[in-house]
């Protein structure tokens, strides 16, 4: 089945996309805006895209229909300060995670509201959930407009990783399968775990070589 996305509408060429890249990562957003007032959103456009500088970055959209701000306020903040902190989320945040989903009025701290604690960070002003089990301090790196949509890219500063997750500082060695993440998937409230894992050795030149040769 051919889906021509030079001809069918923004919103189906969204269910598609969502649809199809799965599962993806949610990048629990905590800013704040000039006074001082915490926002914390969840985005699922989201990965890193570098190392030297280490950059990750998310998507954020336009606000809902009938909405009078302009943009999220996620973006106002980034745009105000140049900072933010995103935190992963674990399965046990998921349902936190999805309450500061909710369209609160800009003034409203969703961290606050929500009743997840908050812990300081250490390069930037916007605070990080106590309880995720990673959290990334970023400066904005860049804003690049894709579409009606905007790319966040920021420069980690400091990632904030629970103790139980880390199995070597000393290496930086993670155990990744304890930090319990979960990732977006189709639909509306569907998500999936991340601890269900299958191993697929990177095959070497050699390796492939070898293989060719066995077959004939």
């Amino acid at each position: 089945m051919l889906f021509d996305f030079e001809t069918i509408p923004t919103r189906e060429a969204y269910k598609l996309l969502v649809s199809t890249v799965v599962p993806r990562p949610i990048a629990w957003v905590v800013t704040q805006d000039a006074a001082g007032v915490v926002n914390a959103a969840p985005y699922s456009f989201f990965n890193a895209f570098g190392d030297t500088p280490p950059v990750i970055g998310f998507s954020c959209g336009p606000r809902p229909e009938g909405v009078e701000a302009p943009v999220k306020d996620t973006l106002a903040n980034i745009r105000a300060t140049g900072q933010f902190v995103v935190c992963l989320v674990s399965e046990a945040l998921g349902q936190a995670m999805s309450d500061t989903a909710a369209d609160f009025p800009p003034e409203v701290d969703e961290l606050a509201e929500v009743g997840l604690e908050r812990a300081p960070s250490v390069h930037v002003k916007p605070p990080r959930i106590a309880a995720a089990p990673v959290a990334m301090e970023c400066e904005t790196f860049q804003l690049v407009p894709v579409g009606v949509h905007t790319l966040v890219l920021g420069r980690v500063r400091a990632m904030h990783v629970q103790d139980e997750g880390v199995l070597d500082a000393s290496k930086y060695y993670i155990d990744t399968p304890k930090l319990n993440l979960i990732g977006r998937m189709h639909g509306r409230g569907w998500y999936t775990r991340t601890t269900d894992r299958i191993d697929i050795p990177r095959t070497t030149h050699a390796q492939w070589e070898a293989r060719k040769a066995e077959k004939k």
